[in-house]
């Protein structure tokens, strides 16, 4: 519970950068409350309101916000199998599938301590997030002329930081970040706004390749536990190339 409202409560407080740019980008504060109760998932609505902000239509807009989301579908099939719940509850904790609820979820050690890690993470992080949202966007809504505090710049400075941990895990990870930013350079001058992101995201294709130095399996060692057939990967035996003894 602890764990769980520390997340909810941090990122949570993000909703005000969403509730700011939002605004900026053309939305009523309705609208922008309607995002993220609905929608519920801070990198889908960035990338919604950064359509809309560079001229882009809803349906651009909305393929992207689609695209990012893609991935709680996943989250969604583990979390299904861990929490067990079923019928109307279900429907509800669909709701709370996001990136902190997935992780802190997955990370207990039995059913009943991962259904109140993720009750706890979803009820704080989702109020946090609606009550934030608004007060971001009241604020600015009252601000008058936005432009002029260059708040703007709030939604891609957001994904510049969610972007810029992931850059630092491994080489395949910048190939597709670069990639991707100069797929949608090369089609920005050519196609509306919103579509040179979209089609930025076939870089996420470089990750079917396989990894560099990759061996074929059968070595008789398992890379996690160094344990496997007799003779292969004991101590004081070198192990083969490629293999984590």
């Amino acid at each position: 519970m602890r764990d769980a409202l520390g997340i909810g409560v941090a990122v949570g407080v993000s909703g005000l950068a969403f509730g700011t740019a939002a605004v900026a980008s053309g939305l009523s504060v309705a609208q922008a409350g309607a995002l993220s109760l609905l929608t519920f998932s801070g990198a889908s609505q960035f990338a919604l309101i950064g359509v809309i902000a560079g001229g882009g239509n809803l349906i651009a807009g909305t393929a992207g916000a689609l695209l990012l989301g893609a991935r709680n579908t996943l989250y969604g099939l583990r979390m299904a199998d861990v929490l067990g719940v079923r019928g109307v509850r279900r429907a509800v904790a669909s709701q709370g599938v996001v990136d902190e609820s997935a992780a802190i979820t997955l990370a207990q050690p039995d059913r009943a301590t991962a259904r109140t890690a993720y009750a706890w993470t979803f009820a704080t992080l989702f109020v946090a997030w609606n009550l934030t949202t608004l007060i971001g966007a009241l604020a600015t809504e009252r601000v008058g002329d936005t432009a002029a505090f260059g708040l703007d710049a709030v939604g891609p400075a957001i994904f510049l930081a969610l972007l810029w941990p992931r850059l630092r895990e491994g080489r395949r990870e910048r190939l597709v970040a670069l990639l991707g930013a100069g797929i949608a350079l090369a089609a920005a001058p050519l196609l509306p706004s919103g579509v040179p992101v979209l089609l930025a995201s076939v870089a996420a294709l470089v990750g079917l390749l396989p990894p560099a130095g990759s061996t074929t399996r059968g070595t008789g060692v398992d890379d996690d536990t160094g344990t496997g057939a007799p003779g292969a990967g004991r101590a004081g035996a070198p192990a083969p190339d490629g293999v984590r003894s």
